[in-house]
């Protein structure tokens, strides 16, 4: 059996072993004494590799062992051989500052799958491009096909008309598992972390190596498959983990279940099949040793996460009992959508919520895998010397305990939610209904709720008398909910006039309907609702968001119903004026191959959006449904932090949040990335830009991006060298010269971030 060892002159090679044998610390389990054999076998390249206080490589008797201090001053240690062409972590230990080893595991084996399928363009998406008479070349779907919300590729045969060459057949899913023929390894030292490469994996169509990062100042341990595939239109999903957990050395893997209940399974039941998925509570599982020590095992904490209508918790963590002596544990991710939970008294509603239900199975995408993408299939383990109620916490800190933190001078905005609350309240005959979503969003530190019904529900095209009344139960409704920090604001996602869906915001409650009549007025007078629009055309719907300081931005741009959009309305007055806020931002589609969360459609939508015209800007949304407290809702979720000092009441005026955002004075975050303050320095071409930065995971890199009224620009400054749970003033100059705006992005090593909104210069 080859193993990996590395020589003090920082060469790793691989040595043979002879039959002599002797006993590790952790007695029953046999290491190898290693002697060289053969000079001629390759070599781990170290040159990329820097030696620094507090984060090492070094050889040992058994292979490479990484070093590294985390939190606390913790001292951590991995160590890593190559047995068969397979890597190993022959160790994983922790210790205190001022305590001694403990090891956690031995002899861990990295376990991969993916399962793959063909991605398909929507309906959803092709009937907006006819309606703009697009021609559906192959070329262009091709192109936008990767940006398909309603595809599930894994649903077998699919509706018909749901998707391009329906129906789906059997033999477009393959599943496969890695397998390894690993032959040598590279270390680079990348700022304050270590980076360890196997080349040599493979897992049906993907092909790729094998890599663990380690970060000083943190106990995190990153796994990730990285592997591309050349086939064309594929969508797939992975799953992954360690196996070799001695069960003899374990008091169990931990959990807390969706209602924060603890648990702990401890291995004495029959050996598993299959892995067992846990529905576990902020996605993360904890092996705890007979000593004490443990390992986290968890996803990261938004990129793992395409995005969906409804957030039921689907198991994202998982156990495998695999014999009587061990066991495995890892990430996961369900290869359907189930059905939420529907609920009404009338048959008029239930009917409605059971098909919503039953079609949200058709929208479970995957994540997109371009040709030649090196697609980045990552899992996170958290070392810790103390038990598992501390590692726990340890790993919930890096996302506020999934909680968008507060921050002084700022309140926490969302909007664009399907509910359908008015029929809720209808139906149960009461205003006085608490609704599961409230204390969901509650609970995530959300202050202003911006909804979105009126789009699947109710009678939005209704001329009047049908739509004024269930208006009514809906600002009621709202105003009901709302408290001194909460605030519900009405908003509706018409697709009416102006083409594509489309936010639409108001600064307290307004009456209107998507109907005008021939020789009805724009504004009437009803004595039961006061003053309401009749809006029958862009024009019509522009005078009312001039008279009633509205704004709009297109939902979903260039994706879903609204594919074309903004960009078939770029010369209209509508996006011209400043109602037209800008569009908003989801993590829709997701590909493992990009640095940040909808790289391409969102923040290409942006970019364009202020080199055609006047500032706008891109606004967290979450376009999802029904939610109840066992959801797992904050991995899908990215808000808007708002400059506000305090939320005004239901029945006071809200222009305080839509000037603010209107202004630009708001940043996107997927909370673990926040900016406390943000500006432009200088006159003329000297300018600078300053930011004040709070992170939880280590950094990646930090950028500003600019466009000129054509093309954009962009330079990326690394932040390696940063660790985990830090501050920072940010200042990077620039030339102003022929740059029309700018705006300043932070990203850190999970994918998470944050970024600020584009400053047009004068």
């Amino acid at each position: 059996m080859p193993v990996l060892c590395c020589s003090r002159q920082r060469s790793c090679q691989l040595w043979g072993r002879r039959p002599r044998l002797r006993r590790t610390p952790w007695s029953g389990i046999l290491a190898l004494h290693l002697v060289p054999v053969a000079l001629t076998a390759q070599t781990c390249d170290l040159h990329e590799y820097q030696p620094q206080p507090g984060l090492t490589a070094t050889s040992t008797p058994a292979g490479l062992k990484l070093e590294w201090t985390g939190a606390s001053n913790q001292q951590l240690r991995a160590e890593f051989l190559i047995r068969n062409g397979q890597p190993v972590i022959h160790e994983l230990a922790a210790r205190s500052a001022s305590g001694t080893w403990k090891t956690i595991a031995y002899d861990l084996t990295p376990e991969f799958d993916a399962t793959t399928g063909r991605r398909r363009m929507s309906e959803q998406q092709m009937a907006p491009l006819r309606g703009l008479k697009i021609a559906l070349t192959p070329d262009v779907l091709a192109k936008e096909r990767w940006n398909a919300f309603w595809d599930a590729p894994l649903n077998i045969p699919g509706e018909p008309k749901t998707n391009e060459d329906m129906p789906r057949k059997p033999e477009e899913i393959r599943r496969a598992q890695a397998s390894y023929n690993i032959t040598s390894c590279a270390v680079k030292t990348d700022g304050a972390r270590l980076e360890v490469t196997f080349p040599g994996l493979a897992m049906g169509i993907f092909a790729g190596q094998l890599r663990f990062t380690v970060y000083k100042g943190t106990n995190l341990l990153r796994q990730e498959a990285i592997a591309k595939t050349e086939e064309q239109s594929v969508a797939y999903k992975y799953n992954g983990g360690l196996k070799g957990f001695a069960i003899d050395k374990s008091k169990g893997i931990f959990w807390e279940d969706v209602a924060r209940a603890p648990h702990t399974y401890e291995f004495g039941g029959a050996v598993n099949r299959d892995p067992v998925a846990l529905r576990a509570r902020n996605r993360l599982a904890v092996v705890e040793t007979n000593d004490g020590a443990s390992l986290a095992i968890f996803p990261p904490p938004h990129k793992f996460f395409w995005a969906r209508e409804i957030e039921l918790n689907l198991g994202y963590v998982w156990y495998r009992k695999d014999s009587d002596a061990s066991f495995s544990a890892g990430v996961r991710q369900a290869e359907h959508e189930e059905e939420y939970r529907p609920s009404a008294i009338s048959d008029e509603v239930w009917e409605r919520r059971e098909k919503q239900s039953r079609h949200n199975i058709g929208n479970f995408a995957l994540y997109n895998a371009p040709p030649g993408s090196w697609q980045h299939m990552a899992i996170y383990y958290y070392l810790s010397p103390e038990n598992a109620t501390n590692a726990q916490n340890a790993v919930l800190a890096f996302t506020h305990g999934d909680r968008f933190q507060p921050l002084p001078g700022f309140k926490v905005e969302v909007g664009h939610f399907h509910t359908h609350f008015n029929e809720q309240l209808s139906d149960a005959g009461t205003f006085d209904l608490q609704p599961t979503w409230v204390p969901v969003f509650r609970e995530l530190g959300i202050n202003v709720l911006m909804m979105a019904d009126f789009h699947s529900d109710s009678h939005p095209t209704d001329p009047g008398p049908l739509r004024l009344k269930e208006q009514n139960v809906y600002f009621e409704g709202c105003a009901r909910q709302s408290d001194r920090n909460f605030l519900i604001m009405p908003e509706e996602e018409p697709d009416a006039t102006l083409g594509g869906h489309y936010t639409m915001s108001f600064p307290h409650p307004v009456y209107w309907t998507h109907v005008r009549q021939p020789g009805q007025p724009l504004v009437e007078q009803i004595p039961e609702y006061g003053q309401m629009y009749h809006v029958g055309s862009p024009a019509d719907e522009l005078e009312m968001l001039r008279r009633e300081h509205g704004f709009v931005w297109q939902a979903h741009p260039r994706t879903k119903g609204s594919t074309g959009y903004p960009d078939a309305v770029r010369e209209m007055e509508h996006f011209r004026s400043d109602r037209f806020m800008g569009a908003s931002y989801q993590s829709l589609p997701v590909d493992l191959s990009q640095k940040r969360l909808c790289e391409s459609r969102c923040f290409g939508t942006l970019d364009d959006m202020n080199n055609w015209a006047g500032p706008k800007y891109l606004i967290a949304e979450g376009d999802t449904y029904m939610k109840f407290p066992d959801d797992e809702t904050y991995p899908h979720l990215m808000v808007n932090y708002v400059k506000l000092n305090q939320v005004p009441r239901y029945n006071q005026d809200w222009s305080p949040i839509l000037s603010a955002m209107r202004a630009g004075d708001f940043f996107v975050t997927s909370g673990e990335v926040l900016f406390r303050n943000w500006g432009i320095e200088g006159t003329g071409s000297r300018r600078t830009y300053k930011a004040d930065v709070d992170w939880t995971f280590p950094l990646e890199f930090v950028e500003l991006v600019w466009g000129d009224g054509d093309k954009t620009g962009r330079q990326e400054i690394s932040a390696t060298s940063v660790s985990a749970f830090g501050s920072h003033h940010f200042e990077i100059p620039f030339d102003a010269a022929g740059k029309k705006w700018v705006r300043f992005a932070v990203w850190d090593s999970a994918g998470n971030g944050a970024f600020t909104q584009p400053v047009h210069l004068k």
